[in-house]
């Protein structure tokens, strides 16, 4: 294989390595096709060198035919002929670009499979494959192509919310490692034997001649090795240090929005803030006044996000038909149930269906599923809901609030909704306890009182400005302090309450009933997005409470309201916030109802108070040793080193690792220690630096290295360590008191050990090039070289 033909290939395989970092942003064939097309144009940029084509030729025959090919792919229809690019063809690609970026900036990873995104994708793709092809084949200056493959890598680690897998990082590193070995192999073919590099190889042997490739290759191995380590030994970056991706920038003119499976909270928060208003999804039938309609239940939170926990209950809808909704152990023949149709528009994006809850039956079928214990209905294979129109029925769960009152918690659902985080801040259970503390042991009564304190008592005030998020760094200053905040912040905020006194919570996430028109169908749009907390109470199941203002959602749900207050009084100003069937506008609760003490109430509050250590204090300690740990390193090195060097038994490796030791002594303690003096000359200039006493011992061991190392007759069992540790002694009480310290903990010797690490880890790199050289001439002994 040629010299050419060998770099183009490792060219085109760094690149496909490099575009594995861009899964978790885009989703679809994006990089089948992407690594298609590179090799497509690989392939005519190896058969034009071959051909003896003009360098210059070449890259622009190269992008012309890249040119044509996605034309081909993705705008076929503007092609003139079928074939020709032309000025529409430049439009729509300049269109469906301004598309993608405009949904890039508005929406969080992964991105729903668009024509738009994949041509994006693919475009960027094979556009980085091109240059580096330009880079490491035509300029032969491959090194410099690493800059293509970490600008590609700054994409997912800007937009991916939640960082990137470490592991993600490592093939890129291999790719740019791979490239540059074999544009170290092309320069060989061209330009003969090794001139610089490692001296402990051969010289005859075909290695690497480039610096520039050699500094590659050291760098590449250094990416790699932080890669693999320092995730392990970091801890992961609080949240809010880059940005969680609600507050954004730019306020785009794109339309539509998505919401995904891996993080619908951030994506809520997202079309909200900076979204086009534009039509979600219309439906017809269902309660007189319209419904809420849930996307999924947020059930596990790990005091950082609050996430869809595992669904391990998925189930087929054979026949439409769900299992009974969690919780609820009446008798459901004896329910209301309503019927409706929805229609989602091309605009909304989601794996995840909008259904009312608890949702019996739906049309849906083929590709989608659904989970017993949430009734989340979501697809199976990764298509979305957008564009698809479908029939459901629902119970109609209209539970009062005496049943609520008389409920009694017998224990949590599953082992998510219930769990607290040990780090919950002491002031916010404390908060929670003053404000339920007139509920006595009552569950519901709390609910209550924690619901009509966030829409009245608490002096909160609704803000989509709210930046934050969700995380209990993010709650307890919108709980504490600003109390300013949108659904997201209420509805967390009131699920992490009702878990501190003991009732399992979740947050929903879906749309408010929307507006109705004349003919009674409801039209929701993508800012009638909302969040809202579920609450578990036993023989009920799931029950929806409303904490947002009224400034947003003008009602709470009925059977939050006792029976004997005025529905038509409301606590705070008239507002035109959507409604919905069955909720009434919320008065403040003065007095809690008496709590009947049933013995059977076994719900117990989950605590969890902790101490200094747990809340903290431990993984304070241990950052502070690890810390102290590798501040320690440079001294523990040179403690270990010159404990071997003293070790070592009389002879050349024992005399030459000791007058290392003085050299590296004489480094630490600020001395200008000479790499090019004679052993006789250093002597001379160590007589100057040491008290005359210690002259003695400093000459000898000038003059024993100096023999050791010139005269053939020399005493090979020469044993020069007692000099060498009194001259080692003499240097040390010279220097003064800072000097001293500067040695112990940060020695500039630690300097050479890196640069020693890396160039020994760049000849492993070089001896492989010689294993597969070996190799290769094994196998094919009379293989003639081509260049």
């Amino acid at each position: 294989m040629t010299g050419h033909a060998r770099l183009s290939i490792a060219a085109w395989g760094a690149t496909v390595l490099g575009a594995l970092v861009l899964t978790p942003v885009f989703s679809g064939p994006f990089l089948f096709v992407s690594a298609f097309l590179c090799a497509l144009v690989t392939g005519v940029g190896v058969l034009l060198q071959n051909l003896r084509i003009p360098r210059i030729v070449v890259p622009i025959v190269q992008l012309l035919v890249l040119v044509e090919l996605l034309s081909l792919f993705f705008l076929r229809g503007t092609l003139k002929f079928g074939l020709i690019p032309v000025k529409a063809t430049a439009l729509e690609f300049n269109a469906q670009m301004v598309d993608a970026m405009d949904s890039i900036n508005r929406f969080s990873a992964p991105l729903p499979q668009d024509s738009h995104l994949t041509l994006f994708a693919v475009s960027v793709i094979a556009a980085t494959g091109f240059l580096i092809h330009l880079i490491a084949v035509q300029l032969r200056q491959a090194a410099w192509s690493g800059l293509l493959l970490l600008i590609m890598y700054t994409v997912p680690a800007a937009t991916v919310h939640g960082g990137l897998p470490w592991l993600l990082f490592i093939p890129p590193a291999i790719g740019y490692i791979v490239l540059l070995s074999a544009e170290g192999r092309s320069r060989l073919s061209r330009w003969g034997r090794r001139i610089s590099g490692v001296s402990h190889l051969d010289a005859a042997e075909p290695v690497e001649a480039s610096a520039l490739g050699q500094a590659g290759r050291r760098i590449g191995l250094t990416v790699v090795a932080l890669a693999a380590l320092l995730p392990a030994l970091l801890p992961t970056l609080p949240e809010g240090v880059i940005g969680n991706g609600l507050a954004g920038g730019g306020t785009g003119t794109g339309i539509g929005a998505s919401i995904s499976s891996t993080d619908p909270m951030l994506d809520m928060g997202k079309n909200l803030k900076r979204g086009d208003n534009v039509v979600a999804l219309t439906y017809k039938g269902g309660p007189t006044g319209g419904t809420y309609l849930r996307l999924t239940a947020l059930d596990q939170f790990d005091g950082n996000i609050w996430r869809i926990a595992p669904r391990t209950d998925t189930q087929k809808l054979d026949g439409g038909v769900l299992s009974q909704p969690p919780g609820y152990t009446g008798d459901l023949s004896k329910l209301q149930q309503t019927s409706m149709e929805i229609d989602v528009t091309r605009a909304f994006r989601s794996q995840l269906a909008p259904v009312p809850y608890p949702l019996r039956s739906i049309s849906l079928k083929r590709d989608w599923r659904y989970d017993a214990g949430s009734l989340d209905v979501v697809s199976s294979n990764g298509s979305i809901i957008a564009g698809k129109k479908y029939k459901v029925t629902a119970y109609d769960l209209q539970p009062t609030p005496e049943q609520l009152h008389d409920a009694i918690t017998t224990g949590a659902p599953d082992q998510y909704t219930s769990s607290l985080p040990s780090r919950t801040p002491i002031e916010i259970k404390q908060l929670t306890y003053d404000i339920t503390n007139s509920a006595g042991n009552n569950k519901f009564e709390a609910a209550v009182l924690i619901q009509n304190w966030f829409r009245s008592g608490g002096g909160f005030t609704y803000s989509t400005q709210n930046a934050k998020g969700s995380g209990m760094g993010a709650l307890e200053d919108f709980l504490l302090r600003s109390k300013e905040g949108y659904c997201e912040q209420f509805a967390t905020g009131m699920a992490l309450m009702a878990r501190i006194i003991g009732i399992p919570s979740r947050v929903g996430i879906g749309f408010l009933p929307g507006t109705a028109d004349k003919d009674g169908e409801y039209t929701v749009r993508m800012h009638d997005m909302h969040a809202w907390p579920e609450l578990y109470f036993q023989g009920h199941g799931w029950v929806r409470f409303e904490p947002t203002p009224s400034a947003r959602v003008a009602t709470t749900p009925g059977w939050t309201v006792p029976a004997t207050e005025n529905p038509t009084t409301p606590t705070t100003a008239p507002t035109t916030a959507p409604t919905t069937p069955g909720d009434r506008e919320t008065p403040g609760i003065d007095k809690p109802r008496n709590d009947p003490n049933l013995p059977d109430d076994t719900g117990v509050a989950i605590v969890d108070s902790g101490n200094w250590f747990t809340n903290g204090g431990g993984q304070m300690i241990a950052g502070v040793l690890g810390g102290v740990l590798v501040l320690c390193i440079p001294w523990l090195v040179r403690v270990l080193t010159r404990r071997r060097r003293f070790l070592r038994p009389p002879g050349r490796a024992g005399a030459e690792g000791l007058w290392a030791e003085i050299r590296d002594t004489a480094r630490d303690l600020g001395l200008d220690w000479s790499d090019i003096s004679t052993p006789r000359q250093s002597g001379q200039w160590l007589v100057t630096k040491l008290p005359e006493d210690a002259h003695p011992a400093a000459r000898r061991l000038a003059r024993g290295i100096e023999s050791l190392r010139y005269a053939g007759d020399a005493d090979v069992e020469l044993d020069l360590r007692d000099d060498a540790s009194a001259v080692r002694k003499a240097l040390w009480s010279q220097a003064t008191v800072r000097r001293r310290w500067r040695a112990r903990l940060l020695p500039p010797s630690w300097r050479w050990y890196l640069s020693r690490g890396t160039t020994e880890a760049s000849d492993l790199l070089d001896e492989f090039d010689l294993l597969l050289a070996r190799l290769r001439a094994l196998i094919l002994p009379n293989r003639t070289r081509t260049n």
